[in-house]
């Protein structure tokens, strides 16, 4: 125990000085297992650990669905779902805002991260609302808090690598994130029409469009909708019926997802040859920095689980004899505070290993928690005073301060706070759809 509290204190520290997270991991994991056991044990322990991880045909399912979102994003279907979205929901007051909202959902199901989707929306829905006199921190907030739904709606990096790090189905983990995703799109829109009841000329209504341009701008998408239904589908067997039989593994559904994005993206016109060279030194340079911070947590999970941490954290919680849900809600705590430091791959690599034998021995179902982590992890994207969401659409929007942000997106992270509850009180928002596979 005492070793592996020393192990985390030396990897906030370094942290802290700047040293990218995969190597602060990495350096101290290394370390750690040279005290436990010997330089030549903990030598080969590490380099079969590289070696397998770079062999893990299990682990090919991330860098496909990177893929599948750079291609996406290539073909311009940001704009097209902002735009069909607006011919909706443009003409309520705030109706832009919550059209941002929305189609950052829809982005978030093909591209599956929060920095991206945040990014790639603040470029197309920030002119049009400031070009209808929506005040910047609407505006910021709407795309920063609609940018968390990148990490919980399937498909999404982040449960995969929580599936792997926990042997846990990642075609329950999916299926597990649509209600809990879905309900954060209605609960965000809920804070957007709280902000403007407080603050009128924060989002003007815009024109209402006829149905006609409401039907002209979904016929932009279509292509988009049956990707996402042949992925999605395919995944659970949905399509499993004569004369179509298609049944994927998660693997298999990135790789018909990344090559159906590519066959849009080309079709679209937007995927030049220097275009198409850019997905993919994206997408290796992405994948290779996923990996090398993979690996680090790896070395780092095995010195704590060598040092005892995860049993000593069973046998003080026994000693205290306090309840499962005072357990949970200190772990709930402790995300939220790391939040503040980490970004959130980070954060579930060097938690989950440790936290995931206790909640599981307390017995608590690892989908639904693998879900809650999630969840939790979104609200530290905007929740002051280190939002990472916030942050980066600072970087897109330089006009335009942390503060106004901060300030706009209180009624977001609260609303969050509120679907957090929903989601520990009623288990069965999170696993009914798993029950049902």
């Amino acid at each position: 125990m005492i070793a592996s509290a020393i192990g985390f204190a030396a990897v906030f520290v370094l942290v802290l000085l700047r040293l990218p997270i995969a190597f602060a991991m990495g350096l101290v994991g290394m370390i750690g297992l040279v005290y436990e056991t010997s330089y030549r044990a903990s030598i080969s322990m590490v380099s079969r650990l590289i070696i397998d991880t770079s062999q893990d045909y299990g682990l090919s399912v991330i860098p496909l669905f990177i893929l599948m979102g750079l291609f996406v994003n290539k073909g311009g279907i940001s704009r097209e779902l902002y735009q069909v979205s607006n011919a909706f929901l443009g003409h309520f007051r705030g109706g832009l805002a919550m059209a941002t909202i929305v189609a950052c959902g829809g982005f978030a199901a093909i591209c599956g991260s929060s920095l991206a989707t945040a990014a790639t929306m603040s470029k197309v829905a920030m002119p049009e609302m400031r070009k209808y006199g929506y005040s910047d921190s609407l505006s910021t907030a709407s795309i920063a808090a609609g940018g968390t739904l990148g990490i919980l709606i399937p498909p999404s990096v982040i449960l995969v690598i929580y599936g792997l790090l926990t042997e846990t189905s990642i075609g329950a983990l999916f299926i597990a994130g649509i209600v809990p995703g879905a309900l954060g799109i209605l609960l965000y829109l809920c804070a957007v029409r709280f902000s403007v009841a407080m603050n009128p000329e924060a989002g003007p209504a815009g024109p209402r469009a006829t149905w006609g341009e409401r039907l002209r701008a979904l016929n932009h998408v279509w292509s988009v909708l049956a990707l996402f239904a042949l992925v999605i589908g395919g995944l659970y067997g949905v399509l499993d019926f004569w004369p179509i039989h298609l049944a994927f593994s998660p693997t298999e559904a990135a790789g018909m997802g990344a090559a159906g994005a590519f066959l849009i993206a080309w079709a679209r016109g937007g995927l030049s040859w220097r275009g198409l060279r850019e997905v993919l030194e994206e997408t290796t340079l992405t994948s290779a920095s996923l990996f090398s911070v993979l690996i680090g947590a790896w070395i780092f999970s095995n010195f704590v689980n060598l040092a005892g941490l995860p049993e000593g954290l069973l046998a003080t919680v026994t000693a205290l004899d306090l309840g499962p849900w005072v357990v949970m809600g200190l772990i709930l705590l402790i995300y939220i505070a790391l939040g503040c430091i980490f970004e959130s791959m980070s954060m579930l690599l060097l938690t989950v290993p440790i936290f995931f034998p206790l909640v599981t021995s307390l017995g608590f179902d690892p989908v639904w928690f693998g879900i809650i982590v999630v969840v939790v992890t979104e609200i530290s994207l905007i929740t002051p005073p280190v939002g990472l969401n916030v942050f980066v659409l600072k970087g897109v929007v330089g006009d335009v301060s942390t503060g106004t942000i901060f300030r706009g997106v209180t009624p977001f992270w609260l609303v969050d706070i509120l679907r957090l509850i929903l989601l520990l009180v009623f288990p069965a928002l999170v696993l009914f759809l798993p029950g049902q596979m």
